[in-house]
């Protein structure tokens, strides 16, 4: 056990630069040895952000528009290797993991036992990794990476226990966007609270986080919801779905586009309009979209904040703007309600994971 005393935030494993949390540091100690407030997982799948996946697999698109697997997995492993976490450095962004609980330091708060399967609610950008199997499991063309390793949990970390009723990786996937559907139904419930049925546009209905802010959003009593995707696929599957009272096509990098698709499928700008697409450029469409006063939600670890907050000036845009942090109290186990109540959501979501087993 180390001699130096560590902090619940985890300070004590940045090694550079000094002074900076977990997730801003550049190279983290993931050594094996715990503090006594810190919990090690044993690693069993890892789950990329899909705003950095689409990066690294476009960093390794080849000439026929093929992408090359080996050549993801082997940045991948540059990336922990060298950082000590999973971060990815262009998009900043991590992910998360589920794996099995193999020690916990006698002053850990966190509930957690040797032997309890678990996933973890904070970002891989923040969490010390190692793996040791050179991921030979991944073929480097879904999100989800089957590894074998370790992980470091600090004392104010979170994890939440997988639960027994449902396929790990299925409940990985929901966990992985737990924050969205939680802040969607905050939201909502505000408006709710004032006397006010908001409508919800969802750009990126059809993904992780859109489809389970569209549950949410119904689940909480929105008056109407719209979900914009920009394939034909996509806007079928969720048409098909009944996830949305609307569903529109439309590029949410084009402004003007996405604005009157909005506008046409809800008769007028949403109140509340909740961004999940993993692509940068979709600011200035997302405020344009939404009515004076309303809410703009941005989850995509793309959005561009100076984009936002200066686009919102230029439009003269009288918006409140929110950062999707991905914690707020009880949201795992309230998107895994929605997952179980849900059919329309369940199916999306064993749809994806099913297409994922199949690379």
């Amino acid at each position: 056990m180390p001699s130096t005393a560590s902090s619940p935030v985890g300070l004590h494993r940045v090694l550079e630069p000094a002074g900076v949390l977990p997730q801003g540091a550049r190279r983290l100690d993931a050594r094996r040895d715990l503090w006594p407030d810190e919990v090690r997982i044993s690693l069993r799948t890892l789950n990329l952000d899909a705003a950095s996946y689409r990066q690294l697999a476009g960093a390794h698109t080849r000439a026929d528009g093929t992408v090359d697997g080996a050549g993801v997995r082997d940045e991948v492993l540059a990336i922990i290797a060298e950082r000590g976490k999973m971060q990815n450095p262009v998009t900043g962004s991590g992910g998360m993991l589920i794996g099995t609980v193999d020690e916990v330091g006698p002053h850990s708060p966190l509930g957690l036992r040797v032997g309890d399967e678990v996933a973890t609610l904070v970002s891989l950008s923040l969490t010390p990794l190692q793996v040791d199997d050179e991921l030979f499991g991944w073929d480097g063309l879904s999100e989800q990476v089957p590894a074998s390793g370790h992980a470091i949990l600090f004392g104010r970390s979170i994890a939440a226990t997988l639960p027994s009723d449902l396929d790990p990786n299925l409940a990985l996937m929901v966990m992985d966007v737990c924050g969205a559907p939680a802040l969607v139904a905050r939201v909502v419930d505000q408006y709710v609270a004032r006397g006010s049925a908001p409508t919800v546009a969802v750009i990126g209905g059809a993904g992780k986080s859109g489809s389970l802010a569209l549950a949410a959003a119904r689940d909480r009593g929105a008056a109407a919801s719209v979900g914009v995707v920009p394939l034909n696929r996509e806007q079928l599957a969720l048409q098909s779905s009944g996830l949305a009272d609307h569903v529109a096509l439309a590029d949410a990098r084009d402004p003007v586009a996405l604005s009157e698709a909005v506008q046409a499928a809800l008769g007028a700008a949403a109140d509340i309009t909740v961004v999940c697409v993993d692509v940068p450029g979709c600011e200035h469409g997302a405020i344009l979209a939404t009515a004076e006063g309303g809410t703009v939600i941005f989850f995509s670890m793309a959005t561009s904040f100076s984009a936002a907050a200066l686009g919102a000036e230029g439009l003269a845009a009288d918006v409140t703007m929110l950062v999707g942090n991905g914690y707020v109290p009880g949201h795992a186990a309230y998107a895994l309600d929605l997952l179980r109540r849900d059919e329309a959501v369940r199916t999306l979501f064993e749809d994806r994971l099913s297409a994922e087993h199949q690379h």
